[in-house]
């Protein structure tokens, strides 16, 4: 995807925060620290959470720099996937804490948890895609612009437009159907 590091970066920076240097930590967090805060508060609708939830992100991945494998895929993901298992964590646990709940209150909020965790991974997509789909994807759901009007103002062909709008919402709507990582790494589904 576009806004990844290429697989040499993530191996180094996996072996730098292994020796436990913290400038490699800093480089990190100024790279992603606004992608784990975004994702964290569209899970939990709240400053403060979203703030502790990309601390408790960051001193995991420092605490844990193996705990991240380079084959599986990149760390830009990696982090995603942390950051989400984190904040649905949080929800849960504030839901745990609130006392007993009826079967349909638990339900209802297992929803919840379940459409924040869907949001935060189309947030995640969209802003991970290549400018190119971002774009035609912007042009057609904020401008309401139909195929023809986003070739033109895109400056391309027709086909290319409707290449790029069928592709994006293709990796859109895997938001729908991508398991959640859990924290063993295993994928269960939210």
């Amino acid at each position: 995807m576009a806004n990844d590091t290429p697989p040499r970066w993530d191996r180094k920076m996996q072996q730098r925060l292994a020796r436990g240097e913290a400038a490699a930590l800093g480089e990190l967090y100024d790279r992603f620290a606004s992608l784990v805060h975004g994702l964290a508060h569209r899970v939990l609708d709240d400053e403060e959470a979203a703030d502790s939830a990309t601390r408790e992100v960051f001193a995991h991945i420092w605490e844990n720099p193996h705990s991240f494998d380079p084959r599986e895929g990149p760390m830009r993901s990696w982090i995603a996937a942390l950051t989400q298992q984190i904040a649905t964590g949080r929800l849960r646990s504030q839901q745990r804490s609130a006392g007993p709940c009826s079967p349909e209150q638990a339900e209802r909020f297992e929803e919840q948890v379940r459409t924040a965790a869907t949001a935060a991974r189309a947030d995640y997509i969209v802003t991970s895609m290549p400018s190119s789909l971002r774009a035609a994807l912007e042009l057609a759901y904020f401008e309401r612009h139909d195929y023809r009007q986003t070739a033109r103002t895109l400056g391309v062909t027709e086909d290319e437009a409707r290449r790029r709008l069928r592709l994006g919402l293709q990796l859109l709507s895997s938001a729908m159907t991508q398991p959640a990582m859990t924290r063993s790494g295993a994928e269960s589904r939210p």
